[in-house]
C-alpha cells in the first residue's frame, strides 16, 4: 500500500506519493526533498518551531516514540519531531511562515567613511568579486577593479540555514556528523555563492570566467566552513578557532567555478573566534579604525557582536542575543521577507494596531525584527505593557477577544486575518525579546565601562547590518536596546561586511590595516565580566 501525503501550502494543493523510505524521514526532511523546504532553524532538533504544520485529515507519528497524532492537535506541530506511517495517508497545512521560499530581504548597500586608493589586490584581474557571507543571508557585488564602478550584484538566503539557524547548531552538526563540514561548504559554496555570481554576471553581461579574484567576509565559524575546516573547537571552551589569519584558495578548492589558472578566492582575516572578518571589514569601512573616540561598532544580527574604540585601545565581544530579533521561536515570527510586519503603531484605549507590511498586502505572513522593536516601545508607550514585558492588566480588562490565553499564556493579536490566520504576539515571546536586547545593551555598557567611557561621551555608534537599516533609532533607543544613545550619535551604516569585502579587493593597503587591527584587538569574554550578569538583569526591563 502507497504511503500519500495530501499538501495544502499557501500556493495551492499538491499530492505527493512516497516510496517505503520516505516513511524513515522527518516530515521535514521529506518535504524539502519533494521541493517544499520549511524554516528549520534550529537543525530539526524540535527547538524553534520554525516548521510548524496543521493536520487535517489522517494520521502522523511522532520520531521520538512512535505515539500517533490525529487531526484536532492544532496547527503548532513540528514537523521536524514527525513522519508518516508507512502505507498511511494525511493531509497536512503548512502556513506561510513556515515555508522557506519566501525573497530575502538582503542589504547590499552601505556607507564606505575612508578614502581608497586604485590598487586592487589582484592587479592581473579586471573584474572582482566581493562576498559577505551572513549566518542567514549573503550578499555579492562585482567591482571592475580599474574604476572601483560595482557592475553586478545578486543575495540569497544563505543555504545552510537548512541545517540550523545559528553557527551554534552548525557547529554542533559538524560535531556530531563526519560529514557535516562537507555539506555545509558545499551548501555555501555550489548552493549560495556560485549561483549568485552567475546571477550577477548576467546582470553585467560578463562571462564568469571574467571574475578573477573574490574577497569574501564572514564571521569566523562561516569562513571556516567555506574553507571545508571543521569550526567544532569553536563549539567548546576555550572556544579556539582553527585560523584567523587572511588566507587564500584557488576557487576548485572550495568548490567554486569562476575566473582562469590564477584566480584566487580571499578569506579575510578576522580578530576572534565570535568577533569575526565581517566586523573586522566594518572596522575599516567605517573608518572608526582611524578615530580618536569613544565610537562604537554595533552589528545586530542573527549574533550580536560589538567593538569600541577608545585612543589606541580596541576591544571586540560577541552577545548571545540569538536569532530572537529575526523571528525564531516566535509565535508569529518571521525574517524580514516580503509579506512580513516590519512597522508598528500601537494604541491602547480603544486598542487598535497599524500595521506597515514589506511589499503591502492585505494578509501578512507573520512580524520581523524592526516591527518587534518597534512593539517593545510602542507596548510601553501606550501603556500596553508594563516594565516587566506583561501586558498591563487594566489593558487586557478592556482589550476583549484581542487578548487570549493558552497553555504558553497570554497572547495579542495584531492582526486578525494573516496568511496563515490571526497574527499574535505573546507574553513568552516578550520575554524572549527582552532577553535579546538585554543581552545587546549589557554588552554594550560592559565594553564601555571596561574603557572608562559611557553612551554620553560616545562621538559615533555605527549601527551596522540589515537590521540596523531597517530600524527606527528612537524606538531602539527607548526599548532599552541602545541603551542612553541619542539618535544623533547613531550612523546606520549598512552592510559594512560587503564594505570592507570591496575596499580589500579596491585597495590591498586596506587589507593589510584589517590584518594589523586583528591582532590589535583585545577579545572580551563577557561572561568574565564582573559586573557583566548585573547588567543583563538590569536590562531585562523596559524603561
Amino acid at each position: 500500500m502507497n504511503t500519500r501525503l495530501h499538501l495544502e501550502t499557501p500556493d495551492g494543493p499538491t499530492d505527493i506519493s512516497l516510496a517505503p523510505a520516505d516513511a524513515q524521514l522527518p516530515l521535514s526532511a521529506l518535504l524539502a526533498h519533494r521541493g517544499h523546504p520549511l524554516n528549520t532553524r534550529c537543525g530539526g532538533r524540535g527547538l524553534c518551531g520554525g516548521c510548524e504544520v496543521g493536520l487535517r485529515a489522517g494520521a502522523l507519528q511522532r520520531t521520538t516514540d512512535g505515539a500517533s497524532v490525529a487531526p484536532g492537535a492544532g496547527d503548532r506541530l513540528r514537523s521536524c519531531q514527525l513522519r508518516l506511517p508507512e502505507g498511511g495517508e494525511a493531509t497536512v497545512t503548512v502556513p506561510a511562515r513556515s515555508l522557506l521560499k519566501h525573497e530575502p530581504s538582503v542589504v547590499a548597500e552601505f556607507k564606505i567613511n575612508v578614502p581608497w586608493a586604485n590598487d586592487p589586490l589582484d592587479p592581473a584581474a579586471r573584474i572582482g568579486a566581493a562576498v559577505d557571507i551572513g549566518t542567514t543571508t549573503v550578499a555579492l557585488l562585482l567591482t571592475e577593479l580599474a574604476t572601483g564602478k560595482v557592475v553586478g550584484e545578486a543575495s540569497a538566503f544563505n543555504a545552510q540555514i537548512r541545517f540550523g539557524e545559528d553557527v551554534l547548531t552548525r557547529i554542533q552538526m559538524c560535531f556530531q556528523n563526519p560529514e557535516g563540514v562537507r555539506q555545509l561548504q558545499r551548501a555555501v559554496t555550489v548552493e549560495t555563492i556560485q549561483p549568485l555570481l552567475v546571477e550577477a554576471c548576467a546582470e553585467a553581461g560578463i562571462e564568469v570566467g571574467a571574475v578573477g579574484v573574490m574577497a569574501v567576509a564572514a564571521n569566523t565559524t562561516m569562513q571556516h566552513l567555506l574553507a571545508g575546516v571543521d569550526p567544532s573547537p569553536l563549539g567548546v571552551h576555550p572556544f579556539s578557532p582553527v585560523f584567523l589569519e587572511h588566507r587564500t584558495y584557488a576557487p576548485a578548492e572550495l568548490g567554486l567555478a569562476f575566473g582562469g589558472a590564477g584566480a584566487k578566492v580571499h578569506l579575510l582575516p578576522g580578530p576572534a573566534a565570535y568577533v569575526g572578518a565581517d566586523l573586522a571589514a566594518g572596522l575599516i569601512a567605517t573608518g572608526m579604525l582611524y578615530h580618536e573616540g569613544p565610537v562604537l561598532l554595533v552589528d545586530v544580527g542573527t549574533n550580536g557582536e560589538i567593538i569600541a574604540k577608545v585612543g589606541d585601545r580596541l576591544v571586540g565581544c560577541a552577545t548571545a542575543a540569538g536569532p530572537a530579533f529575526e523571528g525564531a521561536g516566535l509565535t508569529s515570527g518571521t525574517r524580514g521577507v516580503k509579506g512580513a510586519i516590519e512597522r508598528i503603531t500601537l494604541r491602547g484605549d480603544p486598542y487598535a494596531a497599524d500595521l506597515g507590511v514589506i511589499g503591502g498586502g492585505p494578509r501578512p505572513i507573520g512580524i520581523c525584527g524592526s516591527a518587534y522593536v518597534d512593539f517593545l516601545w510602542e507596548g510601553r508607550r501606550s501603556g500596553i505593557v508594563q516594565t516587566n514585558g506583561r501586558l498591563a492588566e487594566d489593558f487586557v480588562q478592556r482589550a476583549g477577544a484581542s487578548v487570549q490565553a493558552d497553555e504558553y499564556g497570554r497572547k495579542l493579536q495584531l492582526h486578525a486575518h494573516g496568511a496563515s490566520g490571526p497574527v499574535w504576539i505573546s507574553e513568552v515571546d516578550i520575554a524572549r525579546l527582552l532577553q535579546a536586547k538585554a543581552a545587546i545593551a549589557a554588552g554594550i555598557n560592559t565594553l564601555l565601562e571596561l574603557l572608562g567611557t559611557a553612551p554620553a561621551d560616545v562621538k559615533t555608534l555605527y549601527l551596522a547590518g540589515g537590521f540596523g537599516l531597517h530600524l527606527s533609532l528612537e524606538h531602539a533607543i527607548g526599548c532599552g536596546l541602545l541603551p542612553g544613545f541619542t539618535p544623533a550619535q547613531i550612523q546606520v551604516v549598512g552592510n559594512t561586511s560587503l564594505a570592507g569585502a570591496f575596499l580589500a579587493l579596491s585597495d590591498r593597503s586596506l587589507l593589510a590595516e584589517m590584518q594589523a587591527a586583528c591582532t590589535r584587538m583585545e577579545s572580551v569574554e563577557l561572561n568574565l565580566q564582573p559586573g557583566f550578569e548585573d547588567a543583563y538583569i538590569d536590562q531585562l526591563m523596559l524603561p
